[in-house]
């Protein structure tokens, strides 16, 4: 059986990134942690906020990579020498990505209460119209 994608269109030239991203991003993994949230503010601004609760800032990175937000969390075991009746707060380790649009830049993050917020905003590119010479042979 063929596979069929939206970007073997035959108008729809040079969208083959696309089509792997989409298919990248189906692929990936539904886990719930941390829990997250994301917002639009205005027209082109965004706010992804993810309940980091028992993270210090030191815990967490955030990186671009390849048009791709990566959230990263990694907490220091400091359990040594402490008994616990009952262990409900894991400290465990988190990965969330989220894929950015071009054009889309991080702003900024910042933490407050326990939550990490990460703004985003678009750019708006300049309208550009481009005429096309036609060589004679």
């Amino acid at each position: 059986m063929t596979k069929i994608s939206f970007a073997s269109h035959p108008f729809l030239l040079g969208f083959e990134q696309l089509d792997r991203l989409v298919e990248r991003t189906a692929k990936s993994g539904n886990e719930g942690y941390p829990p997250y949230n994301i917002e639009q503010s205005s027209d082109n601004t965004y706010r992804i906020t993810l309940a980091v609760a028992g993270f210090r800032e030191e815990d967490l990175s955030i990186t671009l990579e390849n048009a791709q937000l990566v959230i990263r969390g990694r907490q220091v075991d400091d359990s040594e020498g402490r008994i616990f009746l009952h262990r409900g707060i894991a400290a465990r380790q988190f990965q969330r990505s989220f894929v950015l649009a071009d054009g889309v830049e991080v702003g900024g993050a910042s933490m407050e209460n326990g939550l990490l917020h990460v703004d985003l905003q678009r750019s708006m590119p300049d309208t550009v119209v481009q005429t096309i010479n036609i060589e004679k042979k």
